[in-house]
């Protein structure tokens, strides 16, 4: 179990990828971008299809997963109470029981982060204090992104100085839809400079791109612009995360890596509830980039619901029988 695994927790937080420093805007590189929609619709298909992954693998791979989660909640109704709450789960994601069944009791299994907006920046540093997780606020008027850009900068900084280690930005999605590239890599550079040390995962809202190929340019000029995560969705999109999506994306990460030789992470949000959902993307990381990116310092999962379905998958395993949603509460 535990070689399958891997290294988790602090070990992992501590082994995080140096930082992308991006590189100069390349727009000759942009009009030789093609995509074969086709091809990607079937290779994301038989992805999954063709492997699967049983048993004590099976179970190894859903506490991989479990390290990479981005503990997520971003409600109009979030109080510093909700949030210390998903920080107490964020903590301790897996019942001590089960943890102890499985051979990992005490290796200090936790999430990748917990993500909150900023107003809740504080609440969940303050309850993860001394734990090494860190704490993720996404910006730049997030979901839409429909403000102005000084506000924009503005708000980033604000959760910098508040404690936030990691930034989720929304990217201008006109900008993609009108082929404005040096609008958008200019204003990604702004929103990298206004991170400081903080990590900055740009959100491509890959739903609202309408097409692949704007995806992949979206994907690359992120990159570009010093990106050290690309993500693809707010979740408030008509179509969030997708396999095509992802597999689209990734590749991009592949091509940006053997230019540059930069690494990139790769973030899926929004519908990831089940933990099939999660060794599929799992699955694709490994099998297009690698074990590296199946790692928090490479690969996160944005979910809250997810932890739960995770939770009675590795109950089943240890006991056999599935037990109650209510009995593995998320908060």
């Amino acid at each position: 179990m535990t070689t399958a695994l891997g290294a988790s927790g602090a070990a992992a937080q501590a082994a995080r990828p140096a930082r992308n420093p991006g590189t100069p805007l390349d727009l000759s590189f942009l009009t030789r971008v093609r995509i074969n929609k086709s091809a990607v619709e079937r290779r994301a298909t038989t992805l999954v299809t063709r492997r699967t992954i049983k048993q004590e693998w099976q179970a190894a791979w859903l506490l991989r997963a479990v390290s990479t989660i981005d503990l997520t909640t971003l409600a109009g109704d979030d109080t510093p109470g909700n949030v210390q709450r998903l920080c107490a789960k964020a903590r301790s994601p897996v019942r001590e029981d089960l943890l102890e069944a499985l051979g990992m009791a005490g290796r200090g299994l936790h999430v990748a982060a917990v993500c909150v907006y900023h107003a809740r920046v504080p609440d969940a540093v303050e309850a993860l204090r001394g734990s090494g997780i860190p704490v993720a606020a996404v910006s730049t008027g997030f979901p839409a992104g429909q403000t102005p850009l000084d506000l924009k900068l503005q708000e980033v900084r604000r959760s910098v100085e508040a404690g936030a280690a990691e930034i989720d930005i929304v990217i201008s999605r006109s900008l993609v839809l009108t082929g404005d590239w040096r609008g958008l890599y200019d204003e990604l550079r702004a929103f990298r400079e206004a991170c400081g040390p903080a990590q900055m995962k740009a959100i491509v809202a890959a739903g609202d791109l309408g097409t692949l190929r704007n995806l992949a340019l979206a994907s690359q000029v992120c990159m570009m612009a010093g990106s050290d995560f690309i993500k693809t969705s707010t979740g408030d999109e008509p179509v969030n995360a997708t396999l095509p999506y992802g597999l689209v994306m990734v590749r991009a990460i592949r091509e940006y890596q053997e230019r540059t030789g930069q690494r990139v992470g790769f973030k899926p949000a929004g519908g990831i509830r089940k933990a099939k959902q999660a060794l599929n993307w799992l699955l694709m990381m490994k099998e297009e980039l690698g074990v590296e990116w199946t790692k928090p310092e490479l690969f996160r999962l944005g979910a809250s619901a997810l932890i739960t379905d995770i939770e009675r998958q590795l109950e089943h395993f240890v006991t056999g029988r599935y037990s109650a949603a209510h009995r593995h509460p998320m908060v």
